[in-house]
């Protein structure tokens, strides 16, 4: 298990390996106590993609992908539902206000984007990964 600590949140990393690969996935759970915005970022075929975004209520998970991970590295974003930061991320993607596909890291803002800072999951080329937002330790 690994602990990562931003600003406002803790996550506890934490992985299983399952045998059936139609049940991998990269899943994201909320134990904070505020609604969460969760954005991604992952290698596809020939660039980077972000998605957005999966509001995640306390207590609650969601499954951000669902078919086998094919990438080592995935990149997360999160927000409290006030727009606040509550990862301390050093990888820059793109993000936008509504719901997004982007394709691309490079120049978000001349293209019409939002700059964000994501943190990098290590998934160690497991078939499934859950990654825990918890409350920061103050």
């Amino acid at each position: 298990m690994q602990i990562l600590c931003g600003a406002k949140a803790c996550l506890l990393l934490l992985t299983s390996v399952v045998a059936d690969r139609a049940a991998a996935e990269f899943a994201v759970c909320n134990q904070t106590f505020d609604v969460v915005n969760v954005s991604i970022g992952r290698f596809e075929t020939e660039d980077f993609v972000t998605r957005g975004w999966w509001t995640i209520g306390p207590n609650q998970c969601a499954n951000v992908i669902r078919e086998p991970l094919d990438a080592r590295y995935i990149y997360v974003f999160a927000k409290d539902i006030f727009g606040k930061e509550i990862l301390d991320g050093a990888t820059p993607f793109c993000i936008a206000d509504k719901r997004f596909v982007i394709r691309g890291r490079e120049d978000c803002l001349v293209r019409g984007h939002l700059p964000a800072r994501f943190i990098e999951v290590d998934t160690q080329r497991t078939e499934r990964w859950t990654l825990f937002l918890a409350p920061a330790s103050d």
